[in-house]
C-alpha cells in the first residue's frame, strides 16, 4: 500500500510537471534549471522515483520500465506471498530433522532473551565492583534471579512483566490509631493467588505487624 501510494504521488508530480505552461523562453528555462553553482536541478518527480528505486526496503518491490517509469514488480510480490507466515532455516548438519532444527533455533532465541534480561532487567552491567570475588558474586546473583524468573514464567504460563504487574499491586499498608499501629496486606485477587500457588509460595498473612500504643 505504501509503495502504491508513493507511485501515485510520483505520477501526480509528473503530470503536474507536464501540464505546467512555459512561462519563459528556452534560454530562461535552461538557466532556472541550474543552481547557482552550475549543478542541474532535477524535477521533483525524478527525484522521488530515484528515491523509491534506491530505497533499501521498498526498492525491491518495484522495477523500472524502459521509459524510466516505475511499476510494482508483480512477479516478486507473488513469489514473496508464497513465503508469508514462514521462515527458512539452514544448517550445516544434514542429519538433523526439521523439528530439531526449529527447536534449536527457538532455543537460540531463548538464550538471546536471557542475555537481554540479564543486561537490562537484572542490570548485570555496569559492574561497580573491582575485586574478582565480588564480581563473581554479582554475576551469580543475576543468574539466580534469571533462573527464578524462568521458573516463575514456566510455572504460571505468564510473562515476567505480567507477573510483576500483578504482584506489584499487593501492598503492605500501615494503619495507625489511638490503640497503636498495624501493618495490613491488601487482599489477594484470584490471579495473584494463582501465581503464588503455581510458584509454591505461601501467601502473606493479612496482618504482618501489630504494635500496641
Amino acid at each position: 500500500d505504501h509503495i502504491r501510494a508513493e507511485l501515485d504521488r510520483i505520477k501526480t508530480l509528473r503530470d503536474r510537471a507536464t501540464k505546467t505552461p512555459a512561462k519563459a523562453s528556452t534560454r530562461t528555462a535552461a538557466k532556472t534549471s541550474r543552481k547557482a553553482d552550475g549543478r542541474s536541478v532535477e524535477p521533483a518527480h525524478v527525484k522521488a522515483e530515484c528515491a523509491l528505486r534506491d530505497h533499501p526496503a521498498y526498492g525491491r518491490w518495484v522495477k523500472q520500465q524502459p521509459s524510466g517509469r516505475l511499476v510494482i514488480d508483480r512477479a516478486k510480490v507473488t513469489a514473496e506471498e508464497r513465503l508469508d507466515g514462514k521462515y527458512l532455516l539452514s544448517t550445516s548438519d544434514p542429519d538433523l530433522s526439521a523439528e530439531d532444527i526449529a527447536l534449536g533455533y527457538k532455543n537460540l532465541l531463548e538464550a538471546e532473551r536471557g542475555f537481554r534480561d540479564l543486561k537490562s532487567t537484572l542490570e548485570l552491567r555496569p559492574v561497580h565492583h573491582h575485586l574478582e570475588p565480588r564480581i563473581r558474586a554479582h554475576v551469580l546473583l543475576c543468574w539466580l534471579a534469571l533462573l527464578l524468573i524462568r521458573v516463575a514464567e514456566r510455572s504460571t504460563g505468564q510473562t515476567r512483566r505480567r507477573i510483576a504487574i500483578e504482584l506489584g499491586r499487593v501492598h503492605a499498608v500501615t494503619l495507625t490509631g489511638s490503640a497503636g499501629s498495624v501493618v495490613h496486606v491488601t487482599p489477594l485477587n484470584t490471579t495473584q493467588s494463582g501465581i503464588l500457588a503455581a510458584c509454591k509460595v505461601t501467601p502473606p498473612p493479612t496482618v504482618t505487624t501489630l504494635t500496641p500504643a
